[in-house]
């Protein structure tokens, strides 16, 4: 039985879509390629269970919507798996009717966040025979796989069809030990496609230690669709996540790794695995970095980090106003994150800023505000990279529940195609549309400013790993600068 994973490039005038495991959906004409962790995983268990499994990423591989029908037709898959992003749903809705019309053998399942909200709206979609909700569908997708093959009965917590009537086999099951899953085969999955543009080191790779973040303390942060994915958050012991690591280095030679679990795991967690990384030799020639919270950076920790080879942390400063962190469930300050940028940066890790801006209740000046924080902190050397994205309250998060109930929304909230970053999709308190975009772009701007580039200059004169990622750093940067200049228009 053939089982395609497909990302077809579907043309867009707004750009590149960042479709494959991403947070937050955008159109960038410089895009980073994410690697699909929970999709490479799936690919692999399928794999392992003698299924004949085909990797197709179309966005990834530059290719266009012709080259993959045309490998589509030759290939003639027997089950097509399609991961879902609220902002194309309507378009991967097309393409499905589309591929049914002349292919209606093949069976097609959607998975992802956007059918974990709303798994009804795509399972009535004509063509679309499964859905499957929830971030951990890799295992429910090899037990519908023997379904198709097999004969087996349909697994627990999948949507269906049969005929014309929608059945389902109840609530989705979240226990998974991912300690028990195999190591995602990176050669079928074609792990060289995927990269961070600000990455200092090749060959380059991601890994994901957890699914997906800890942080839960009161449901969590109002803007994330992965407490929705993964309501209980899962962890690999150090041990194996180290064995991958190690993995990697041996069989790839690979010098730099990223970690997309949403936030890393800390406590006893890191002392372990740290540890585990210098007692394995492997802070000596692998730089890595991750996901983390400001409120987890202490000196000591630091240090470690440090020590066992972290360069990089991306952290979500989101807000320089306390209210939207607080209203936002954070758990941080702004203190915290000028501390805590300070205290990294002492330990010589690296900051990479995760902001937002176009909140519902923010006004132009605390917009400003963030700018201003933002800028303070890459100038004065606390922080070193950062990006810029628009506020979208995407569907099954208690972001997009406050929007509906407090009519913050300035366009149809079923407008799904709108939910892509080139325009606000909520009010705000005095600012346009283009005001935010404007916000926006400014930020991005910082990259430009003289005191920001002369503390990068002076640096990559003592790093030739530096002064590579500034040159490709600044044409990134021009290339988001471009995008939102775009849809001010």
């Amino acid at each position: 039985m053939r089982v395609m994973f497909a990302y077809p490039s579907f043309s867009n005038m707004k750009g590149i879509p960042q479709w494959g495991q991403n947070r937050q959906f955008q159109y960038f004409s410089k895009p980073t390629f994410i690697y699909p962790m929970v999709p490479a995983s799936a690919a692999t268990i399928l794999n392992d269970n003698d299924f004949s499994v085909d990797w197709y990423d179309g966005v990834a591989q530059r290719e266009s919507y012709g080259a993959f029908m045309n490998h589509f037709n030759k290939t003639h898959p027997d089950l097509l798996i399609l991961e879902t992003k609220t902002p194309i749903i309507n378009r991967i809705h097309k393409f499905v009717k589309e591929i049914k019309n002349d292919n209606p053998e093949v069976k097609i399942a959607l998975v992802g966040d956007h059918v974990t909200a709303l798994p009804h709206m795509s399972i009535h979609a004509k063509g679309v025979d499964y859905v499957i909700p929830g971030g951990n569908w890799d295992y429910p997708l090899l037990q519908l796989s023997k379904h198709i093959r097999d004969g087996l009965a349909v697994p627990e917590g999948i949507l269906f069809k049969n005929g014309s009537t929608v059945g389902s086999t109840g609530e989705v099951q979240y226990d998974v030990d991912l300690n028990e899953i195999p190591h995602i085969n990176r050669d079928l999955t074609k792990w060289f496609l995927y990269y961070e543009n600000w990455r200092k080191r090749k060959p380059f790779t991601y890994v994901m230690a957890g699914r997906d973040c800890w942080w839960r303390k009161d449901g969590g942060c109002t803007f994330c669709s992965w407490t929705n994915l993964y309501p209980h958050f899962n962890v690999k012991t150090p041990e194996r996540h180290l064995d991958e690591i190690s993995i990697l280095r041996e069989k790839y030679n690979i010098r730099e790794i990223f970690d997309d679990t949403g936030t890393f795991p800390t406590g006893k967690w890191i002392e372990k695995f740290c540890k585990g990384m210098i007692d394995r030799g492997l802070n000596e020639d692998v730089l890595f970095s991750c996901n983390f919270r400001y409120d987890q950076l202490n000196e000591k920790r630091c240090k470690l980090m440090k020590k066992a080879g972290f360069r990089l942390v991306k952290m979500g400063l989101e807000s320089g106003n306390q209210e939207t962190l607080d209203r936002l469930n954070k758990g941080t300050t702004i203190q915290q994150i000028i501390d805590g940028s300070k205290t990294a940066k002492k330990a010589g890790l690296e900051i990479h800023l995760t902001i937002m801006v176009g909140f519902p209740w923010e006004s132009k000046e605390d917009a400003l505000r963030t700018l201003n924080l933002a800028k303070r902190l890459m100038e004065n050397g606390w922080a070193d990279v950062l990006q810029c994205t628009i506020i979208t309250p995407y569907p099954g998060t208690r972001l997009h529940e406050q929007a509906l109930t407090f009519n913050w929304f300035r366009i149809d909230p079923q407008d799904y195609d709108r939910y892509d970053m080139t325009e606000p999709v909520l009010h705000t308190v005095d600012m346009s549309p283009k005001e935010v975009l404007k916000i926006c772009d400014d930020i991005y701007k910082i990259y430009l400013s003289p005191k920001y580039i002369f503390r990068r200059f002076i640096r990559s004169l003592t790093s030739k790993d530096d002064l590579m990622l500034n040159i490709n750093g600044l044409r990134v940067v021009l290339g988001h600068i471009k995008d939102f200049a775009s849809h001010e228009k």
